[in-house]
């Protein structure tokens, strides 16, 4: 089974295919995460993108054929090769993530979330909103 790793096998797709059993568990890797990125698309605490990143991931290994389709899918492609191409987020998707974000931290107040497991929450929120918030935009130098 050979595997190619570096940052131009996420964006060649088919670059880090792998054959037989390998190619099956890819797939099948590749269906779960997307079952799961799917589901967060209407679930509040499970998020949607590093799953669909993570599928993308998997079908450029196993599936070229599922591979396209998601990448060419209308609503899940664009931010999926913003991201393997630029590595960029949108400045709609970083909104809504922050958002989500604070509303979960609140409802884990209003739930009555110990102060330890808040603070903890809290820590790791604001990393994550830090990482987001601090990838570009726009392609560098581009304007889509």
């Amino acid at each position: 089974m050979r595997l190619e790793v570096g940052p131009g096998a996420a964006a060649s797709g088919a670059a880090g295919l792998v054959t037989g059993a390998g190619r099956l568990l890819w797939s099948a890797g590749g269906l779960v995460a997307l079952a799961v990125g799917l589901a967060g698309i209407v679930l509040p605490l499970v998020p949607t993108t590093v799953f669909l990143l993570a599928a993308a991931f998997a079908f450029a290994r196993g599936s070229p054929r599922l591979h396209g389709w998601l990448l060419g899918h209308p609503r899940l492609g664009p931010p999926i090769r913003d991201w393997q191409t630029h590595r960029c987020i949108r400045p709609r998707a970083k909104a809504l993530a922050v958002l989500a974000m604070a509303g979960t931290l609140c409802g884990s107040w209003w739930a009555g979330l110990g102060a330890g497991p808040l603070a903890a929450q809290a820590a790791v929120l604001a990393v994550v909103a830090a990482f987001l918030l601090s990838r570009p935009s726009r392609p560098v130098g581009g304007s889509s």
